[in-house]
């Protein structure tokens, strides 16, 4: 079922917040995001180039939104997935340089192509009247502005399903908290503790003061995970990847979810971790995790006091 862009071959807490978004707010918030995008801010890069002007910055994206697939995806976490499999849409580029990237084609390469806005919100409702049971925006921080203009025109055609804000945790506090009241579910990866390895696999030296402070906020909006018959339905859900060596600094990523966030925290730790792009020349990221290293990380989450890590029954 997926569609290729380019290559056609190939308690009030609990309630839905996105229930609660009048048009009229949804239009303010769109008219912010798109003036932000004249002096791009949209990520903590602040590149300030105008996009509504032709200029690209680290993201490489203009004003229009930038599609490389969509269709149901069922490689999710389960709560997401249910039956029906989870409405995914990938946009392309990235905010992030992530050498060992497993999505490189479309960050790096810019695998995908520009689409109307209008086109845009038909994907999303074309998701949901498959039986989706969210639309899950994949990579969308450097395209928020795009977004929410085709959110707009989808929930005035009948749009009601979750709104997934699956990201790579680099995010603008002032975006995040713009996104309030649209966003259901927030699903950052939380990538790094330590500030001298982001800049260097990702270069983002501030990645882990900003993924914190970003992290909290989405937890404000929405808190922990509320899952109903097996589906999400809002909250916050971290996705933490482990690296060879230690890399990504397991330990300081779970204490931080479990002391500054929540033990309840659905988290999900990975380990399908492989080489890809430029880690192949990049020791140690030139080898897959072993079963050891998995182990340890998920033993620092349990010790942390973490209570909902996927697949693992605590």
């Amino acid at each position: 079922f997926w569609k290729y862009m380019g290559d056609k071959s190939s308690k009030e807490r609990n309630a839905n917040p996105g229930s609660r978004l009048t048009a009229i707010t949804l239009s303010d918030k769109i008219r912010e995001a798109e003036t932000i995008l004249k002096k791009c801010e949209l990520c903590p890069r602040k590149c300030h180039v105008d996009r509504t002007a032709g200029q690209k910055g680290f993201c490489r994206t203009g004003d229009k939104p930038f599609v490389a697939s969509w269709g149901p995806h069922y490689g999710e976490e389960r709560p997401l997935v249910g039956r029906h499999g989870s409405g995914t849409i990938f946009f392309g580029h990235c905010n992030l340089g992530c050498i060992f990237c497993q999505n490189y084609s479309i960050s790096h390469f810019g695998e995908g192509q520009e689409i109307s806005f209008e086109k845009l919100a038909s994907v999303m409702l074309e998701l949901q009247g498959i039986g989706c049971h969210n639309i899950n925006l994949v990579t969308p921080t450097h395209q928020i502005p795009m977004i929410l203009r085709s959110i707009e025109t989808a929930k005035g055609k009948g749009l009601s399903i979750p709104i997934v804000y699956n990201c790579g945790g680099y995010e603008s506090l002032r975006v995040i908290k713009l996104l309030e009241g649209i966003v259901d579910i927030y699903m950052p990866d939380f990538k790094y503790s330590d500030s001298e390895m982001s800049l260097k696999y990702s270069s983002a030296g501030d990645y882990p003061d900003t993924a914190k402070a970003a992290i909290k906020e989405m937890h404000r909006q929405v808190g922990d995970l509320v899952i109903e018959n097996g589906v999400a339905k809002k909250g916050l859900l971290v996705r933490h990847l482990v690296l060879p060596d230690g890399i990504a600094g397991t330990e300081g990523v779970v204490r931080f979810i479990a002391e500054e966030i929540s033990k309840d925290t659905y988290i999900n730790i990975m380990n399908q971790y492989h080489p890809c792009l430029r880690a192949f020349e990049t020791p140690p990221l030139n080898r897959r995790i072993t079963d050891r290293e998995y182990r340890d990380a998920i033993r620092m989450a349990q010790d942390a006091g973490l209570k909902r890590i996927e697949g693992i029954d605590i």
